[in-house]
């Protein structure tokens, strides 16, 4: 039986066969230009639904100028090419496929000059120019044709519980070694060719290379578990460097448009957007706080709260739902293939809420749960605490803990916190990281600050003139 699949995955591939825009071989191609753009978009939507953008307008434009300005001259001018900001301090960049790129704050922070953001912007550009995911898609898809596996992207419960991370994987892709050292290189060829210097490429990666520590509780992965060791990836940049052609013409950094760009910008997690206190998340632009089990993994997305438990057999998810209480518990147990059990109104806290049971039929099987539906502020909270059917009776417990520890926020010090900043400073003696820590303190580790300035240490003595940056709560 195995022989007519192979033979229809082999006529396949060669019916399916495309030209790469970036090599000129023919590749595996089984999806199109627009379903590649479609695909973009879609997980475009989901990392600006899930993450947030930066808001900041002069920022955002700042990218999208000299990312278009790069993907122009690319060999895939033509795509509908897309550069944002994400608010999230994990230092990451990715692409997803039809030209939708995306940094997060976090790794603008590690940053010091256009160069620098040229030469990452462009690495991103490659891997969409050079259509890696689409090669790791089609390569799936050939798969299930072939040998009956699942989709690229695992199936959830997300009907119910509207969970969206499955809707991120497409842009945490992990390309394998070749195509990384490709869109490295094409992202060297990019920023060269408008003037940008590339030997900014060895001062970035470096940082990157320090930079895992700075992640906190963020659904973003950091660079090093993304991308390949950035090790060997300065020793190929240094090689090229090394027979880099004279120019007459000094080359582009533009660390002062740079730095102006990014004076002001949060630094870290930012506290009016929720945050955890060990297992008790608070919210202080919304005045809320809820209480979730003790050693759970928790994120906050923009538009969730999770809570995962260590076995990964349960889940407790937290969104604002339109309506009333009434009507959202109504809307949700009202779902085509949901059965609602027991539904009781309460009084959680002083706050009116519908808890109700539910079971859902789902293709891993029966998920049992917890619906809380919680009216404070002109807002309804949905709570979803639920898992496999035959797990429920251990959980049951801790989800209506959970669901009954949601309530008002009134501690004033977490009411008020704010987040921090960074802040460019220019001086004309020349000093080391921890002199300027001690002139213009900042609110961070000695060696994460000699980080975000791109120094090797507490020691390492930054020159006169030096545009450093520090971290203040503003």
């Amino acid at each position: 039986m195995k022989r007519p699949l192979l033979l229809a995955a082999t006529a396949l591939w060669f019916s399916s066969c495309a030209i790469n825009p970036v090599s000129g071989d023919r590749e595996l191609a089984l999806i199109t230009e627009a379903q590649e753009i479609a695909i973009g978009q879609q997980s475009a939507a989901s990392a600006e639904a899930q993450l947030g953008l930066v808001d900041d307008a002069e920022l955002q434009d700042y990218i999208q100028r000299i990312g278009i300005q790069l993907a122009a001259a690319s060999e895939r001018p033509e795509l509908p090419w897309t550069f944002r900001v994400v608010d999230d301090p994990t230092p990451n960049a990715f692409a997803a496929p039809g030209g939708y790129i995306f940094f997060t704050r976090g790794l603008l922070a590690l940053m010091r000059n256009e160069a620098e953001l040229a030469s990452v912007l462009g690495h991103e550009i490659g891997h969409v120019t050079a259509r890696h995911s689409v090669a790791m898609i089609s390569r799936a898809q050939l798969a299930q044709i072939g040998l009956g596996v699942g989709s690229i992207i695992s199936p959830t419960v997300a009907q119910f519980g509207d969970l969206a991370a499955a809707g991120l994987q497409v842009l945490f892709l992990n390309y394998g070694r070749d195509a990384e050292r490709q869109a490295d290189d094409l992202g060297y060829r990019y920023a060269l060719a408008q003037d940008y210097d590339v030997a900014e490429m060895v001062n970035v990666f470096a940082a990157l290379q320090q930079s895992a520590t700075l992640a906190g509780h963020s659904p973003v992965p950091t660079w090093m578990t993304s991308h390949p060791d950035p090790g060997e990836r300065i020793a190929r940049i240094k090689k090229r460097l090394a027979t880099r052609p004279e120019r007459s013409e000094p080359l582009r950094i533009g660390e002062k448009d740079y730095m102006e760009r990014i004076d002001g910008l949060i630094y870290g997690a930012n506290p009016r957007n929720g945050f955890f206190e060990e297992n008790r998340f608070l919210h202080p632009d919304l005045e809320f706080q809820i209480d979730l089990p003790q050693d759970w993994m928790v994120r906050n997305l923009a538009q969730a709260v999770l809570a995962g438990s260590p076995a990964q057999d349960a889940l407790i998810q937290l969104t604002i739902v339109p309506g009333t209480q009434r009507e959202a518990s109504a809307r949700f147990l009202g779902q085509e293939g949901l059965r609602s059990g027991s539904e009781a109104q309460e009084t959680v806290n002083g706050l009116p809420t519908v808890v109700a049971a539910f079971e859902a039929q789902t293709e891993q099987g029966t998920v049992g749960g917890i619906a809380g539906f919680i009216t404070y502020v002109d807002r309804t909270y949905q709570i979803l605490a639920y898992a496999p059917s035959a797990k429920m009776a251990g959980h049951e417990a801790t989800f209506r803990r959970s669901i009954r520890s949601f309530a008002r926020l009134t501690d004033s010090t977490a009411l008020t916190r704010q987040p921090n900043r960074l802040q460019i400073v220019s001086f004309a003696r020349a000093m080391t990281v921890a002199q300027f820590n001690d002139a213009y303190p900042s609110g961070i580790p000695l060696a994460e600050l000699a980080l975000i300035n791109q120094q090797t240490g507490p020691e390492a003595t930054m020159p006169a003139g030096f545009r450093a940056k520090r971290i203040v709560d503003l």
